[in-house]
């Protein structure tokens, strides 16, 4: 199949969700402020997310109307936000499949009862979040090789994949603080600036925390500004259900992408964290690594990016393949 083809038709990814109903962003944010939801918060960001990305060197942001929002479900007790399984950005349908941060109301519910999120401030700040996020991804750099008439990824940002397999950076080890990964290091940069943007909306707009324990670990995650205590105290009876697991991935997510690029940054950038962050995004978008490449060499010595990143199976010989 084509990637004209797979972009012209959203139904695989939607049919990983068979309970949820899907509408796109524009039409998802009609349907709430005319149920009397005031939705300039989301716009408020959108507009400074383009800004701040034109800066970054991305000249065209991912369309709107590329975002599905998940906001009913026929799952009795759903629960949706950026943490939800299985949602995101597809870079090979150039699509973004999110759900609504919050209870999903059941599809069965009348549909004047469920026009809007049950927490409107904190589902517009995690929608921003999540398109500010997939907005990178959209604007990263890639590069696609046909293989035996299949589209194959090869480049992603400042990440590599050669076509018998083999990615330029190994996983991390289970469990640790740190990371030598580039897909941990661009999901990072991604989330860090995306959280920024929103912390910075929310601001503007004079938002404060929710008093409710799982609204206010939602809007800290959303914001980027959770504490420790956030992503290790029990809950207790907030923990129940989906909630339960949406914490969960929270955490996990705070601890294996954030908790890493924060250290990465803080090891090879220290008192220079954000000069580094601005680097990496805009390799990240332009796929060109020089600058990045010159910069850490300028302070860490010749070779420093494929010292920390390159593993030793990337160039290794594919077997199966005949001189």
């Amino acid at each position: 199949m084509t990637l004209a083809a797979l972009r012209a038709d959203s139904s695989e990814l939607t049919a990983r969700h068979p309970d949820h109903t899907f509408r796109s962003a524009p039409d998802r944010l009609t349907q709430w402020q005319a149920s009397g939801v005031d939705t300039a918060v989301f716009h408020s960001g959108l507009y400074a997310a383009r800004c701040r990305y034109a800066e970054l060197g991305l000249s065209q942001m991912m369309p709107l109307d590329r975002v599905l929002v998940g906001a009913e479900s026929a799952r009795a007790g759903a629960f949706g936000g950026f943490h939800h399984p299985d949602q995101g950005y597809r870079h090979l349908q150039m699509l973004s499949v999110v759900t609504m941060y919050g209870p999903m109301q059941h599809a069965s519910t009348p549909a004047r009862q469920h026009a809007s999120p049950q927490r409107p401030e904190l589902a517009l700040l995690d929608l921003l979040r999540a398109y500010a996020h997939d907005c990178l991804h959209y604007g990263s750099r890639r590069r696609y090789v046909d293989v035996g008439g299949k589209p194959t990824r090869t480049q992603y940002g400042i990440n590599f994949r050669r076509t018998t397999g083999q990615s330029y950076s190994a996983a991390d080890p289970q469990g640790t603080p740190h990371t030598r990964n580039l897909g941990v290091v661009m999901e990072g940069a991604c989330d860090r600036e995306a959280r920024r943007i929103t912390r910075e909306t929310a601001a503007r707009a004079g938002m404060r925390e929710p008093d409710h324990v799982l609204g206010r670990l939602a809007f800290r995650d959303t914001t980027g500004t959770l504490s420790k205590e956030d992503v290790t105290a029990d809950l207790g009876e907030e923990r129940t259900g989906e909630a339960a697991h949406y914490v969960g991935a929270l955490r996990r997510y705070e601890a294996g992408v954030n908790h890493r690029y924060a250290a990465f940054l803080a090891e090879f950038a220290p008192g220079e964290e954000e000069d580094l962050h601005d680097l990496l995004l805009n390799a990240v978008i332009s796929g060109d690594v020089r600058g990045l490449s010159a910069w850490l060499d300028a302070r860490h010595g010749p070779g420093t990016f494929a010292g920390a990143f390159l593993t030793g199976a990337y160039f290794a010989p594919a077997l199966g393949l005949s001189a």
